[in-house]
């Protein structure tokens, strides 16, 4: 029985199946990647070091284009839960395949055109369709007929807001405020500038969800549940 099996086998092995030709072909695919990895490496002054490092600078600086994007708090606006010199980690597709921004989120944009030429982080008031009024009797922010309570972000000894307004945000925009709120520039200081002192969505770069820096400041940042009984405004998003 041994010696019949023995052709067979021989025979088996001297015509390859489909599969062991892919797996083939898959190897001098990747022996090809490699020859030409090889290649570079010794092209580059340095080699392999100096590739290696040229790979993770490019996986840097994709990760830092579409993914994270590390942004360093420059003033007291957001105090005190963002300190001067903090610095957060921007999640870029935080608002990307239909997500929207949300009431109570921390968001870095573009303010070129409307609140000056520089990227600014403030917290989302009010998104399209809100009609957001300071004050009510207590002095408290109302946003769609609904009273905010901002105690547990609101820098301590600040009244929500010493400025009275009484603003309807477009589709398509934010209305935003600093948490210290005599030390921030934002919304209610530009309601007569060009756009109203709304931000449009697109300007968003991202949602500011962590503080990396300094490490005993080390946080991840969430939407406070002051906004989740305000009223969605309807035939509005958010």
């Amino acid at each position: 029985m041994d010696t019949e099996a023995q052709p067979t086998e021989r025979d088996r092995s001297s015509h390859p199946s489909d599969s062991e030709e892919i797996s083939d072909t898959e190897g001098q695919e990747g022996r090809s990647r490699f020859a030409l990895m090889s290649r570079i490496a010794d092209w580059l002054p340095g080699g392999r070091i100096s590739l290696t490092l040229l790979v993770f600078l490019v996986f840097l600086l994709l990760l830092n284009t579409f993914v994270l994007q590390p942004f360093q708090i420059p003033s007291g606006s957001m105090e005190s839960g963002l300190r001067v010199g903090d610095r957060v980690l921007v999640n870029k597709l935080a608002y990307r395949f239909g997500a929207e921004p949300q009431r109570g989120d921390v968001v870095v944009f573009d303010g070129t055109g409307y609140f000056g030429d520089a990227d600014y982080i403030k917290r989302v008031v009010g998104v399209g369709g809100d009609h957001v009024v300071c004050c009510d009797k207590e002095g408290r922010i109302q946003v769609n007929g609904r009273s905010v309570d901002e105690s547990t972000f609101l820098h301590p000894g600040d009244k929500p807001s010493q400025v009275r307004f009484d603003a309807v945000v477009p589709d398509g925009s934010l209305f935003l405020l600093g948490d210290h709120r005599s030390e921030s520039s934002d919304s209610r200081d530009h309601l007569g500038s060009p756009g109203g002192g709304m931000i449009p969505v697109d300007d968003v770069i991202g949602r500011a969800d962590w503080i990396v820096w300094p490490t005993d400041h080390w946080t991840h940042l969430q939407r406070p549940d002051a906004y989740a009984r305000v009223p969605a405004v309807e035939g509005a998003h958010g």
